[in-house]
Formats: structure tokens, C-alpha cells, sequence
């Protein structure tokens, strides 16, 4: 079974005077994968705007927009509509006997795919990270599954969700020292933590679906803007998906768009403005998430 999704992103930024635009790129169409297909998509912008869709080296699809013009105002207007496949628990896929415990044993050829996604990326000055990830095995008999399982509840049980409106990732070791901070925190943080265990892991963001919006009862933190988390290589599941905002790693919730081996590299809207600093008013950032209905595998083929 798969679902018909919308998604409406709409972000805008105000000035108190006129000022110039570079170039804008966004990521928000979700990246080419067998679990999803794009039916419709548009790109808007409220200025006037060369628009041109290009792929990074990362397969990640990338909208850039060139502005000519001056504005006090300058909104984008990002909406398409996919089929969504959805992705199980990893404990329904079969493992292969070297992924089932900690430390995951890669194969050469996956030592070289994998690399960059496995070497530490952020500083850990006072080892209080490398010592945080050792806290999760107890000796090399630790199920793999368990070992995320209880990271997940580590970040859902003691750490505090704190949205805000200033860009960038924190550092992992200052997320932990405050045991609190974004989405974006908790899965950089997390990815940290896991490539010190000797698991391969990467940072993605997208959207995620609130069924609380449709009418259910339990709503998702980060709802209402892109969202962050990450995914884990398992040999015999292969990329798999781990929110530790929500404490999810399946469903139809998460919906990528873009994947890197550290944030940087899934920015989901960044560009550059040339003013007086004190003209800056603000942004705002408005994300719907709408389930149209579900598709039956007849009409997926």
C-alpha cells in the first residue's frame, strides 16, 4: 500500500527597504528513489525569477533561482504531490549475520562507498561524544537493533525539544552538554554518535507527515516546517531512516528530500541578500503535509 501526499512550503522574508537578491537554492523535491514517485511539483517565486532545476553529487535535486530586481518582500512557493511507498521497521527486513551486531562488519568495496559517511566530520575536543556513543554498548555482543533502538529512547526520555528561529546546526557536543535543541541537532548529534560505533550514517532532511493534522490524535514534533533525521546503513536493509525527535524509524511519517554526510549539505532554502543589516525584518516559514488517499498496488505499476 502506498499513499498520495501534497506538500505546500512557502517561506518569506520582509525588509524595511528595497534590497538586491543572488542566487537562491533550494531543495525541496524529494530526492529519485524506489519508494516514491513525484506526480506534480512547481516552483513560484513573488519576484520575478530565472528558475533552472540541477542535480548535486549527490543525486539530490536542487532548484536555483537568479533575481534581477530589488523587493521589500521576496516569498518562494514550493508545492508537489507524490506517491509515497513508505519504508518498514528494520527489524522486518532481514539482516545479514554481519549487521545484526555492534560493531557492523562492511565489506571492502563497502569500506570504499561508504567512507565519508563513516569518519567523524565534527570535532569532539573533550571525547565527551566518543564517550556518550560508548554508553550505548555494553561489550561487542550488542544487537544492532537494540543499540539504535535505545538511542532513540535516550533522545525521546531525557533530552528537551527547543525550536529555534536562528539558522545553522549546533555542534554535537553542545547539544549534549544542554540535552536539548532542533531536529537538525538531535540527528547530527546522533550521526556523531553512531559513526564513532562504527556505523555508517548520513544527515537528511525533509518533511514529515502529521496525522494529527488530518484529524488524529497524536501530533508530530516539527511538524510545520522541513524537518531533519537521519539514515543508517545496514547490509541487507541498506539506507534506513531513524528520527530521534520523534523516535521513528518507519511508516509513511517521513518523506526525504536531501541527504549529506554532515547538514551543510541539506540546507533546505539558502541564499544572499545585499542591504543594510537593520533593513532585515524577518522570515517566516509555513509547511503543509496533506494526505490525499492511499494507492492500491494495482494502480502503482
Amino acid at each position: 500500500m502506498a499513499i498520495l501526499f501534497e506538500i505546500k512550503h512557502v517561506t518569506g522574508y520582509k525588509y524595511a527597504n528595497p534590497v538586491t537578491f543572488g542566487t537562491h537554492r533550494a531543495m525541496f523535491l524529494p530526492r529519485p528513489a524506489a519508494r516514491g514517485r513525484l506526480v506534480s511539483w512547481s516552483a513560484k517565486t513573488s519576484l520575478a525569477s530565472r528558475i533552472r532545476w540541477v542535480s548535486d553529487s549527490l543525486s539530490n535535486n536542487v532548484t536555483e533561482m537568479e533575481f534581477s530586481e530589488p523587493g521589500k518582500e521576496l516569498t518562494f512557493t514550493f508545492q508537489f504531490r507524490g506517491i509515497h511507498f513508505g519504508t518498514k521497521e528494520v527489524e522486518e527486513f532481514a539482516l545479514e549475520k554481519r549487521a545484526e551486531q555492534v560493531p557492523v562488519q562492511y565489506t571492502p568495496d563497502e569500506w570504499t562507498d561508504l567512507s565519508v559517511c563513516m569518519r567523524p566530520h565534527a570535532e569532539d575536543p573533550d571525547a565527551s561524544v566518543a564517550a556518550w556513543a560508548k554508553s550505548f554498548v555494553a561489550d561487542n555482543q550488542d544487537r544492532t537493533t537494540d543499540v539504535l533502538r535505545r538511542m532513540l529512547d535516550t533522545f525521546h526520555g531525557s533530552f528537551r525539544y527547543n525550536a529555534r528561529d536562528a539558522e545553522g546546526t549546533q555542534s554535537p557536543g553542545e547539544t549534549l552538554r544542554s540535552k536539548s535543541g532542533t531536529c537538525r541537532d538531535y540527528a547530527w548529534l546522533m550521526i556523531e554518535t553512531l559513526r564513532r560505533l562504527g556505523f555508517a550514517s548520513r544527515f537528511v532532511s525533509g518533511y514529515i507527515y502529521d496525522a494529527a493534522l488530518d484529524g488524529g490524535e497524536v501530533g508530530m514534533t516539527g511538524s510545520g516546517a522541513t524537518h531533519a533525521w537521519l539514515q543508517v546503513f545496514l547490509p541487507g536493509a541498506g539506507w534506513m531512516h531513524y528520527d530521534p525527535t520523534n523516535r521513528i524509524s518507519a511508516g509513511f511519517d517521513l518523506i526525504p528530500v536531501a541527504v549529506g554526510r554532515h547538514p551543510g549539505q541539506a540546507v533546505p532554502l539558502a541564499g544572499s541578500w545585499a542591504g543594510k543589516t537593520q533593513d532585515y525584518l524577518g522570515m517566516s516559514v509555513n509547511v503543509t503535509v496533506r494526505k490525499l488517499g492511499d494507492v492500491s498496488d494495482s494502480s502503482e505499476g
